[in-house]
């Protein structure tokens, strides 16, 4: 293992501390000293894995997962509850484990996503110097028009992450921005193109129509772009994180998600949640604030992260 990744590694278990005895430590409390697997344990297990931001269907799932195998008799101790829980974990996680192939020298379009304060164009600066190191060519798009300081705190990133930053005026056409920036590619820029959005949900209707308008000019400039569309969800908001995926995922047809904030949260579990209601790989994990603080999605290290 790279140093850098075993740095990443104890970051994410750091980060993760919270949602791990929210979840590890109580399911230890409550299977401790347990001897029957009866009908009050599992309703203390269905509140634990609620409470942990799991979800309903997982939880369901898992009961039912439980009791087959008891009456199977391939489970006679509750402490085994806990590898019944890590096994259907890991095989959810595993199916969405899927890191973003992007082919070097073509032109690649990658679409931000995501409400205002989920972390987005810090993300994005994170992802530009990911990619960056890993030898792509990177360029950023600033179609969050409406605030100045996303267009500032875009260039920034920009600029720690070596990334030219194309831009216009405050209150511009979003889709106007994403043209110009295609207009560099159709003379030959050949590199990764990220572009960043506007997230203001309380003009939702608004928002997803000029959303669609980026994606309709990024395809009519483009076909096929963008190639991927990007949901950046705040892992310390649980439930609206769940909430932002089903919207998103109806309205723009993202097809993929970024889970920032994963550091100082207990309900890192909605990751979880997410993957399974909603079938959407989890590219990248953010934990912190620096700028190696971004990585693809690691099912083994997430799940270790949170049992061990």
């Amino acid at each position: 293992m790279s140093m850098e990744k075993n740095v990443f590694l104890e970051k994410l278990k750091t980060g993760l501390t919270k949602t791990h005895d929210a979840l590890a430590k109580n399911l230890d409390h409550l299977l401790f000293g347990k001897k029957s697997l009866d009908k009050e344990l599992f309703e203390e297990l269905e509140e634990l894995l609620i409470t942990a931001d799991m979800g309903p269907q997982f939880t369901h799932d898992l009961i039912n997962d439980v009791k087959e195998k008891i009456n199977r008799r391939e489970l006679g101790d509750t402490r085994q509850i806990k590898t019944v829980l890590r096994e259907r974990m890991v095989a959810i996680l595993r199916e969405m484990e899927k890191p973003l192939a992007i082919p070097k020298g073509e032109p690649y379009v990658i679409m931000i996503v995501g409400v205002n304060g989920s972390g987005k164009t810090t993300t994005i600066g994170k992802l530009a110097n990911l990619l960056h190191k890993d030898g792509h060519e990177v360029m950023l798009v600033a179609a969050d028009t409406f605030r100045a300081a996303a267009i500032e705190q875009l260039e920034i990133w920009g600029k720690r992450a070596g990334a030219p930053v194309i831009k216009q005026k405050m209150n511009a056409d979003p889709a106007a921005v994403v043209f110009d920036a295609l207009g560099k590619v159709k003379s030959g820029y050949s590199g990764v193109v990220i572009v960043d959005t506007a997230g203001r949900l309380h003009t939702r209707v608004n928002l997803m129509e000029e959303l669609k308008k980026v994606k309709r000019v990024a395809d009519k400039e483009m076909a096929g772009a963008p190639h991927e569309i990007l949901l950046v969800l705040d892992a310390t908001t649980g439930q609206n994180a769940v909430t932002q995926a089903k919207m998103f995922k109806e309205e723009i047809g993202i097809t993929g998600i970024v889970l920032t904030k994963l550091d100082g949260t207990a309900k890192g579990g909605v990751i979880i949640r997410i993957a399974s209601e909603f079938s959407l790989p989890i590219r990248y994990v953010g934990v912190g604030e620096s700028l190696d603080d971004l990585r693809a999605f690691d099912s083994n290290d997430f799940v270790a992260a949170l049992f061990d």
